[in-house]
């Protein structure tokens, strides 16, 4: 795996003047899909990561290791750039550094480390951030775990949604200041938020893609170079699955089922087929 060309290209859209949309991808094969579809950068959440290796919902269950273990297999699959939400980081700040050194070496291009405190406590209502003094000891921890100065290193803050937008700024540029290669921005909604946090720092910027946020162009202006638009693919998987075999367990025929399954070609692309029989021909006969 070549993981420096990897890195380097999603610097490279950090560095640039437009947004993209990253493909969320939660295996080998769906980042095949999605590198062949031309995506530039595929995504793992960590809830998708969740769901994908336990089936559990997003309540930070996930091992650090079960995480890395995920990532090396969608990572030696191809050679899309992967971003990843690494969620706090899996403890304190040097657990954060642990954590980078892990997701490194699995293969990512790019990661988050969030200021929520997570998992919630006992008692809590609602999200709570850690302190900003807290936040700022955790990307300093990121930063010390990289190894290859190509890997992305993000920070990531909800404080728009759970305190207010200058706090936001507050923490963005305290981060920034720290060393952190761009700033994810949870909870940012509005324009009226979004304009505010660009004005006042100077930093790539990741954000969600949706509502009043979903135009690219509007993003790219206001300092946005990745914006997610949800989880959706995993979801059409999952829905596919079940209306699969509840049609086959209430006696559908498997025939009947045929058009809206991956065609022999389709299968033959996404698991490499062709390479494989090449590999064969040279190294077995």
């Amino acid at each position: 795996m070549n993981l420096t060309d990897r890195r380097e290209r999603y610097r490279a859209i950090l560095a640039g003047d437009k947004c993209v949309h990253p493909a969320s991808v939660f295996d080998p094969i769906s980042a095949r899909i999605a590198e062949d579809l031309g995506f530039e950068v595929g995504m793992l959440a960590g809830s998708i990561a969740s769901f994908t290796v336990l089936g559990a919902p997003d309540i930070i269950v996930l091992t650090l290791t079960e995480f890395a273990e995920q990532i090396h297999r969608i990572c030696r699959a191809g050679n899309l750039s992967l971003m990843v939400d690494a969620d706090h980081g899996y403890g304190n700040a040097m657990n954060v550094k642990r954590t980078v050194e892990e997701l490194e070496t699995a293969g990512v291009s790019a990661l988050t480390i969030e200021d929520t405190v997570l998992p919630r406590p006992f008692g809590s209502g609602g999200a709570q951030l850690i302190s900003l003094e807290e936040g700022v000891g955790k990307m300093k921890a990121a930063l010390a775990g990289r190894q290859d100065p190509s890997l992305v290193i993000a920070g990531r803050t909800s404080a728009a949604q759970v305190v207010g937008v200058e706090e936001a700024i507050r923490r963005t540029n305290a981060y920034a200041e720290v060393g952190v290669d761009a700033m994810f921005l949870a909870g940012v909604n509005s324009r009226a938020d979004l304009e505010a946090i660009n004005a006042a720092t100077d930093i790539p910027l990741i954000a969600g893609g949706s509502g009043e946020l979903a135009d690219r162009e509007y993003l790219a202006a206001n300092g946005v170079r990745v914006a997610l638009q949800g989880h959706l693919s995993f979801q059409a998987m999952v829905k596919s699955v079940y209306d699969t075999l509840k049609a086959l367990r209430e006696g559908v025929a498997p025939a009947d089922l045929r058009p809206n399954l991956a065609s022999g070609d389709l299968m033959n692309q996404v698991t490499r087929q062709d390479d494989y029989n090449r590999w064969r021909d040279e190294f077995l006969r």
